[in-house]
C-alpha cells in the first residue's frame, strides 16, 4: 500500500500537490471543470489539517515554451470560486523563479497557491532533475493527486518524489482502489466492454482481461477487424488489416479460457461520417461493400443489455460508434443507460471517450466510478505499473 493523506501531519507544512487541471478551454473560459472539482477533496483535506497547498499541473501541449493561451490563470480563478477563498496565482513563464520562491516563502498555514503550467518548462516531460529539485524545494511534502498523468514519468509527478516525503491524494487513491480491485478481486460475473477505433490500442487490455473476465464485449470500429478476421465483408468500415491474425488469435484465446467473446450482430451504416446523412441498419454479415459501419444497431444493443444482466462488476472502455454525432450515438448511449440500470453491480468507466459518453447520456450519477484518466486507466487495466504511483513511498 502506498502512503495516503492519513499518513501525514500537514500542520504548518507546505504541501506540493500535483493535480490534473488539463481542462478544455474556449479562450479563457473553462468549458468543463470536472477535473478541478474532483481535486477539491484533497486540497480541502490538507487545508483543514493546517497545511499550505502549492498546486501544480500541466495544460495542453506547449512543448516546453510559454504559450499565453495555455496559462493556468483561468484555473486559479475557478479554484478561487469553488473553494470560496483566494488562490494565489504564481505567474512565471519559468514556473519556478526567484519571485515565485519569495511568494511561496510568504505563504502561511491555510493559504493556497497555483504554479504556472509545468509544461512551459522543457525539463518537465524529460523528468529533468534540475526542474524536479526546483519544484521540490518549494515544499515539505509531495502529494500526487493527478491520476490522469500517472502513466507518465515527468518532473512534476515522478521527479519531485525523489526529494520529498510522498503520498497519493484522495482522487488517486479512489482510482487505484476501484480499478485494481476490479481486476484483482472482482465480484462475478465480471464483464468487460471494450470499444474504440483500433485493436492495436487495446491489445494489452484485451489480453490481460481474458485472464480475468467471464465475458468480453467488443464494440466500436475494432469489431470490424474481428469480423473481417472471420471472413465477413465489412465494406468501407475502419479495419486494421495488419491485425486480422491477432484478432483471430484473441477469439481463440477466449475460447481456450472459457471466456464468452461477444461481437455486435447488426450495425448502422452510411456512406460517410456526417450528420444528417442517409443511413440504414444491416446485419453483421450483410454490410454492403460501399458503406461503412458507424454504430451498433438495435439488435446489438438488445444483445448487450441481455448479456449484462446479473453482472456484478463491469468495466467499460471505448465507445460503440461515432457518438460525437447524434446520428451514430445511440449505441454508445444505450450501453451507458444499461450500465446505469444494473442493480447491485460495480460499474467502472475507464476515462476518455467513455467518460464523455456517460456524461452526455446523463447517467454519470448512477455509475460507481468514472476514471479521470483514459491513458492511465487503460494501463492499469493492462496490469501495468504506473510510474507516477510506483514512485510514491510505501506504508511502513
Amino acid at each position: 500500500m502506498k502512503k495516503t493523506l492519513k499518513n501525514f501531519d500537514f500542520n504548518n507544512k507546505k504541501v506540493l500537490v500535483r493535480a490534473d487541471f488539463n481542462v478544455p478551454l474556449d479562450g479563457d473560459k473553462i468549458t468543463n471543470d470536472d477535473r478541478i472539482v474532483k481535486s477539491l477533496p484533497t486540497i480541502e483535506y490538507i487545508l483543514n489539517s493546517g497545511g499550505t497547498v502549492i498546486l501544480m499541473s500541466h495544460l495542453g501541449r506547449p512543448k516546453g515554451k510559454y504559450v499565453e493561451n495555455l496559462s493556468l490563470k483561468p484555473i486559479a480563478n475557478r479554484l478561487s470560486e469553488l473553494l470560496n477563498r483566494d488562490v494565489k496565482f504564481l505567474n512565471s513563464e519559468e514556473v519556478v523563479d526567484e519571485s515565485v520562491e519569495k511568494e511561496v516563502a510568504k505563504l502561511k498555514s491555510g493559504d493556497i497557491a497555483l504554479l504556472e503550467n509545468t509544461r512551459f518548462v522543457e525539463g518537465e516531460e524529460k523528468n529533468d532533475d534540475i526542474f524536479s529539485k526546483k519544484l521540490s524545494d518549494l515544499a515539505d511534502i509531495y502529494i500526487n493527486d493527478a491520476f490522469g498523468t500517472s502513466h507518465r514519468a515527468h518532473a512534476s509527478n515522478v521527479g519531485v518524489s525523489k526529494y520529498l516525503p510522498s503520498g497519493i491524494g484522495l482522487l488517486v487513491e479512489r482510482e487505484v482502489e476501484y480499478i485494481q480491485n476490479a481486476i484483482e478481486n472482482p465480484k462475478r460475473p465480471f464483464i468487460a466492454i471494450i470499444g474504440g477505433a483500433k485493436v492495436s490500442d487495446k491489445i494489452g487490455v484485451i489480453e490481460n482481461l481474458l485472464n480475468k473476465v467471464d465475458k468480453i464485449i467488443i464494440v466500436g470500429a475494432m469489431a470490424y477487424t474481428f469480423l473481417k478476421s472471420q471472413g465477413y465483408e465489412v465494406g468501407k468500415s475502419l479495419v486494421e488489416n495488419d491485425k486480422l491474425d491477432l484478432a483471430k488469435s484473441l477469439i481463440e484465446k477466449a475460447k481456450e479460457k472459457g471466456v464468452k467473446l461477444i461481437l455486435p450482430i447488426d450495425f448502422v451504416v452510411a456512406t460517410e461520417i456526417k450528420e444528417g446523412i442517409s443511413k440504414k441498419t444491416v446485419d453483421f454479415d450483410k454490410i454492403p461493400k460501399d458503406l461503412e459501419g458507424l454504430d451498433i444497431g438495435v439488435k446489438s444493443r438488445e444483445l448487450i443489455v441481455d448479456e449484462l444482466q446479473g453482472a456484478k462488476t463491469v468495466v467499460w472502455n471505448g465507445p460503440a460508434g461515432v457518438f460525437e454525432l447524434k446520428d451514430f450515438a445511440e449505441g454508445t448511449f444505450a450501453i451507458a443507460r444499461a450500465l446505469a440500470n444494473l442493480e447491485g453491480a460495480t460499474t467502472i468507466i475507464g476515462g476518455g471517450d467513455s467518460a464523455s459518453a456517460i456524461e452526455k447520456a446523463g447517467v454519470a450519477d448512477k455509475i460507481s466510478h468514472i476514471s479521470t484518466g483514459g491513458g492511465a486507466s487503460l494501463e492499469l487495466l493492462e496490469g501495468k505499473v504506473l510510474p507516477g504511483i510506483d514512485c510514491i513511498e510505501d506504508e511502513e
